[in-house]
């Protein structure tokens, strides 16, 4: 599972039992992060928890590096049998958008924030599997 944590929005991507291909599942408030996950847990096994990390160019943190690191301690105590992941999430979001470009959704989809992270979520899965 990979996660695209925002401060509005969770971006949320799974992968096949095989770990072939990655998936967008949802994206989510955040303020039901935990709770979402504790449902699809209880229904789902997942091996581990992806998470991006937002950071500068230089690898300082960004505004958004510490709701990551916070969400990161949440994930860890709700889940402590799931590792948890972080990978570089740098131009995950404008993949996202060049992704839905590609695909010919239309500029009002391609306007939805929702889809971004998920697909944003999704391509940071794919990168880490390949890598693997």
């Amino acid at each position: 599972m990979c996660i695209d944590y925002g401060g509005k929005r969770t971006g949320i991507a799974v992968t096949d039992p095989l770990q072939i291909i990655a998936t967008g599942l949802t994206t989510i408030a955040t303020k039901d992060f935990i709770p979402f996950l504790k449902t699809y847990f209880q229904q789902e096994q997942v091996e581990k928890i992806i998470i991006g990390m937002p950071t500068n160019w230089d690898d300082s943190d960004t505004h958004a590096t510490p709701l990551v690191k916070r969400a990161i301690e949440q994930l860890k105590k709700n889940f402590p049998s799931i590792p948890v992941e972080t990978v570089d999430e740098r131009y995950t979001s404008k993949m996202a958008k060049d992704a839905m470009l590609e695909m010919g959704l239309k500029k009002h989809q391609r306007r939805d924030k929702k889809l971004v992270d998920e697909i944003a979520a999704t391509i940071m899965l794919q990168e880490y599997m390949q890598r693997l």
